[in-house]
């Protein structure tokens, strides 16, 4: 059951919109042919187009890609998408035998499935019309959010049209006749290295950071590594020749991973049904603000299931008003202003204003500037998520949605 989907007007990356919520988007040009990427793991996106219905084949990845077993089921949020749709092409940051890859698979059964080296290649592939969809990853069950992802989706001007969980099982791989105690060296990417902090501990090992454990496990098979080993899923162990010492390695269970679908063309959001509608936003200064942003959901009854600050990229620093601090102004003695006005003899401004009212140092220090991403369980087509954003508009320095879409399971 799909919905049909329209152009919306997308959010526009500038710190300094306002009134137009989903801003301006990335357009396919009339006419042009559309191009598909090239199945190799590489941000170039050039090649021969494969047909309809296909995966990347073999030759060009690794055997077994497409039949890659996934633990548990998958959630995804997700009515307006044609999962079955034989030529959708699906982006993302991973390679071939990877948890990421055999999400894709899952999510989107007979897609054309494009591994980048870097997330920033699969977002621009969509961009650019080389992809339909870019997945990712978001956060994680055990380590909390990917914070360079949420600072992508503020840096493009895609759409948020799907959200898929998945339950993941991690494991410790060596070659054949390597026992754990032989281990010095573990070699994965930092996530799952993450994911299995506490099991690394005990087993008293250094940690080398790869792109995958795909190439972790590339490394030891190449090299004959007897005292390393890598955190990868079986898929991995079978297409290097590697024992699994054991499954089951992350520290917590279930490790479950979210990740984030992007396309170029917004959800059409209904009124009715379990939606979930993700924005971000900044603040103007002052007492208070962050509280009346959230009051403006709370008194129509929007329920927030997550809120993500993050430095203001545009603008990192704030200074402190003066007007705040008035009333610490006739604390501080004579020899305590001298040193102030010693201190910024280079800022003139700054020297006048300690001697004629003993302004604290502290007031003028510079301290971060925030931006908050929030996720809220309404539908942006709902008449009080309308009112909550023009309601935190008022206070916003910048507000943008970053995409409506519907809750399922599938």
């Amino acid at each position: 059951m799909a919905a049909a989907a329209i152009p919306m007007r997308l959010a526009a990356c500038s710190p300094t919109l306002r009134t137009n919520w989903w801003g301006p988007s990335p357009t396919r040009v009339a006419g042009a042919p559309r191009l598909i990427a090239r199945a190799k793991m590489d941000d170039s996106d050039h090649g021969e187009a494969r047909p309809p219905g296909s995966v990347v084949p073999a030759s060009m990845i690794t055997p077994g890609a497409g039949k890659l077993p996934v633990k548990g089921s998958l959630l995804s949020t997700d009515l307006s998408l044609d999962t079955e749709s034989s030529n959708v092409l699906v982006a993302y940051q991973g390679s071939p035998g990877t948890v990421i890859e055999a999400m894709v698979l899952k999510a989107f059964p007979n897609c054309i499935a494009l591994p980048h080296k870097r997330s920033e290649g699969a977002l621009k592939a969509v961009e650019s019309s080389l992809a339909d969809k870019a997945v990712l990853t978001i956060e994680n069950s055990s380590i909390g959010s990917f914070h360079q992802s949420y600072d992508m989706l503020l840096s493009h001007s895609l759409q948020i049209v799907q959200e898929v969980q998945m339950d993941e099982e991690l494991c410790l791989l060596a070659l054949p006749g390597v026992q754990k105690d032989d281990l010095q060296t573990i070699f994965s990417h930092p996530q799952d290295l993450a994911q299995c902090e506490y099991s690394l501990c005990n087993l008293g090992v250094s940690k080398k950071n790869v792109d995958h454990g795909y190439a972790g496990a590339e490394i030891i098979s190449k090299q004959d590594l007897r005292d390393a080993g890598v955190i990868g899923n079986g898929q991995v162990a079978e297409l290097y020749g590697l024992n699994i010492l054991e499954c089951n390695f992350q520290d917590a269970s279930p490790n479950v991973t979210r990740y984030l679908v992007l396309a170029r063309i917004a959800n059409i959001p209904k009124e009715q049904g379990q939606y979930k509608t993700i924005i971000v936003f900044g603040l103007e200064e002052g007492p208070g603000t962050l509280y009346k942003a959230l009051v403006a959901f709370w008194k129509r009854g929007l329920n927030l299931t997550k809120i993500e600050s993050r430095p203001n990229r545009g603008k990192p620093m704030r200074i402190l008003g003066t007007e705040k601090y008035e009333t610490f102004s006739k604390n501080l003695g004579f020899c305590t202003c001298l040193i102030l006005i010693k201190q910024y003899l280079d800022q003139p401004e700054i020297a006048i204003y300690v001697w004629n009212t003993g302004f604290p140092l502290c007031s003028i220090c510079k301290q971060f500037n925030y931006i908050f991403y929030v996720d809220l369980e309404a539908s942006m087509a709902e008449i009080r998520t309308q009112n909550a954003l023009k309601k935190l508009e008022e206070i916003a320095s910048f507000l943008r949605v970053l995409g409506c879409y519907p809750s399922t399971t599938i």
